[in-house]
């Protein structure tokens, strides 16, 4: 991690590693970029992930305000923290552009959470809408199988056993006449 000042270090204080995410996350390397000073390369991790191809085909839609925000937060945030003559500037001023750092730095963190909701609610929506078509290709293979069942049973099978009943009925009727003769 880069050498942080002081009121660098109090501003995210606050800031606990969980707030990062889980590694190899959009939330984890952007945080990680800002708190480590490195601004270009969150601001182009940002832009490489929204021009990225997804398998979701709203993504882009989705998302892309996020990004752009994000990116004006990294920007904000990095003129805030290496503000020209911060030591010319009175105490409260100084604690001023801090609160501004901080607060930008816990929206920009509330954004990266915004986004990875986006990505998980299109996943589930992905999910849903594939269980869905699987549900409706098996409930349709149950009633082509049922059908054929019943048609089976009604005109192909079904009429073969009442010729047959119908023909042992007949044996026995003549069998039953054999013996009133």
């Amino acid at each position: 991690m880069a050498a942080l000042s002081i009121w660098d270090k109090r501003a995210l204080n606050d800031l606990d590693i969980t707030d990062l995410g889980t590694p190899d996350t959009v939330r984890f390397n952007v945080l990680t970029f800002v708190v480590n000073e490195e601004y270009d390369r969150a601001a182009h991790y940002l832009k490489d992930f929204l021009e990225r191809e997804s398998v979701y085909p709203n993504f882009k839609e989705r998302v892309e305000r996020y990004v752009m925000h994000s990116i004006d937060l990294v920007y904000a945030i990095k003129n805030k923290r290496n503000f020209p003559g911060m030591s010319l500037l009175g105490k409260s001023k100084q604690n001023e552009l801090r609160e501004k750092y901080r607060d930008h730095f816990f929206e920009l963190k509330s954004v990266m959470k915004k986004i990875e909701n986006c990505q998980e609610e299109l996943r589930l929506n992905d999910i849903k809408s594939t269980t869905m078509i699987v549900r409706s290709f098996w409930l349709a293979t149950m009633a082509v199988f049922v059908s054929a069942f019943a048609i089976e049973m009604f005109q192909g099978l079904g009429l073969t056993f009442i010729v047959v009943i119908e023909e042992y009925v007949n044996k026995f009727i003549d069998y039953l006449f054999t013996f009133i003769k």
